[in-house]
């Protein structure tokens, strides 16, 4: 059961898919049903309830017709430092032979990597 908010990313994201989603004149149901997704999960997405997954976001953004990176930014899973970066981890998330916890994986060993080498260059 899902107890208030689960982040202001997810809110912001929610709030840009749901403008994405009015102006491609899509329902809530139309979209839900392009995207693979239940009607109620979509709305959770939109209301801020919910944190999708990045094979999630991948749908939704085809359904919608808009760069799914630009979705990945929105809900916080890849965040390039100052323009740097980036291609790595878009390249983990839309692997299709990974699995989302493979992803994850590789995307919070790739952090910490980054965050070891700028300690090592301070």
């Amino acid at each position: 059961m899902a107890r208030g908010k689960v982040g202001k990313t997810v809110e912001t994201l929610g709030e840009y898919l749901k403008e994405q989603r009015t102006s491609a004149q899509l329902s809530l149901r139309q979209l839900a049903d392009q995207a693979g997704v239940s009607n109620p999960y979509l709305s959770q997405i939109e209301r801020g309830l919910r944190k999708p997954s990045a094979e999630v976001l991948q749908q939704i953004a085809k359904a919608l017709r808009i760069s799914a990176e630009q979705l990945y930014l929105r809900a916080g899973i890849v965040s390039p430092p100052d323009g740097e970066g980036g291609s790595v981890e878009l390249a983990v998330l839309a692997d299709p032979q990974l699995t989302e916890r493979q992803k994850q994986s590789l995307l919070e060993v790739y952090a910490s990597f980054l965050a070891l080498n700028a300690q090592s260059d301070g």
